[in-house]
């Protein structure tokens, strides 16, 4: 998975520090127009409404702060709404995820919302969920049978994690980068973005091969992957960061790192999960940055879309909660803005 993205070109254009401060100013943006993060929801003074409706609520997983969130924000919000949730669990088993997808066809719901999920094992049950007539919406799902995708901007995300990950270690290193879900559209998309940055700092070196970060056990894999790269290269600079496209394989990495000493490398991840959080806000844990999103929030405007398009309105191709980048200067305030600080 991913093969295309992992071609480095160099440039004959390096810039100055003062040109990589710049830009690394830039990895604040996620912090613009985020004055919804923290607050209850507000609605509008028409309120929608599910009444009578069934809405199908299909996640891939919920062992992780943010699927979890979503899943039972969603099934909340239906309730709200005065409809029937009929809200599915596959415990990470793709089997199992075909399986409900093909139950919940036959049961002819109102609607579906599929969360996450690999898109080549999902993607031919939206489609035949969508040829039965059921409306398919998604939840961070880059699916062309999903009449909505309800996200973060990820592109947004990749970028401005990847400037603050260049920035901290001066534009110059070898960084580890944990790549094994490539066929996760939010984690393709911030890969691919780590790499769009990366090629203009040809001092900046992707390590290869790149790790493959797993489910389920992702902390106690990440922490063994990361000590035995430790092991191979044990002087101080060799590596300046270890980067993942989620949060969880940043755990890992980061307890390997404490518990090896090597608290001069910096790890990046997103999510927000409150551990990790908690990490960066402690000055001497080489947690450096983390991009928190608003799962619950995020689960709740789903279901509004859902709510949306059944009263007949026509929604965008997707929908985007604001984030937040959370680093060691400003992790209080982004904590408190989120609600649990």
């Amino acid at each position: 998975m991913g093969e295309s993205g992992n071609e480095h070109r160099k440039s004959d254009n390096g810039l100055g520090r003062r040109d990589l401060l710049k830009l690394s100013a830039a990895a604040g943006v996620a912090v613009a127009g985020a004055s919804l993060i923290g607050q209850k929801p507000v609605f509008a003074t028409e309120e929608l409404s599910l009444k009578g409706k069934r809405i199908a609520i299909s996640a891939t997983g919920t062992d992780h702060f943010f699927d979890l969130q979503a899943y039972n924000a969603q099934i909340e919000e239906v309730k709200r709404l005065g409809g029937e949730p009929i809200a599915v669990d596959a415990g990470r088993n793709d089997g199992k995820l075909v399986s409900q997808l093909q139950t919940l066809i036959a049961q002819k719901p109102d609607a579906i919302v599929q969360i996450l999920g690999t898109l080549s094992v999902i993607d031919p049950w939206l489609k035949k969920a969508r040829d039965a007539g059921i409306p398919v919406l998604t939840v961070d799902v880059g699916s062309t049978n999903s009449i909505n995708n309800t996200t973060s901007d990820n592109w947004g995300i990749g970028k401005d994690l990847a400037l603050q990950l260049v920035s901290d270690i001066g534009g110059e290193g070898n960084i580890v980068v944990f790549n094994g879900f490539y066929g996760v559209t939010p984690c393709a998309i911030r890969y691919d973005q780590l790499v769009n940055v990366v090629k203009y700092f040809p001092k900046v070196k992707i390590l290869q091969p790149e790790l493959r970060d797993v489910i389920p056990n992702t902390v106690q894999d990440a922490f063994t992957q990361i000590t035995a790269i430790l092991n191979k290269y044990p002087e101080k600079g060799s590596i300046k960061a270890i980067w993942s496209a989620w949060d969880i394989p940043q755990l890992g990495a980061t307890q390997a790192l404490a518990a090896a000493g090597r608290t001069e490398i910096r790890t990046y991840g997103v999510d927000g999960s409150p551990e990790v959080l908690q990490l960066i806000a402690d000055p001497n844990s080489p947690a450096g940055a983390d991009v928190a999103q608003q799962p619950a929030e995020i689960g709740r405007t789903a279901i509004r879309n859902v709510a949306k398009l059944l009263a007949g309105q026509t929604l965008p191709r997707e929908t985007y909660v604001p984030a937040l980048l959370a680093n060691k200067a400003n992790v209080g305030e982004v904590t408190k803005k989120l609600g649990i600080g």
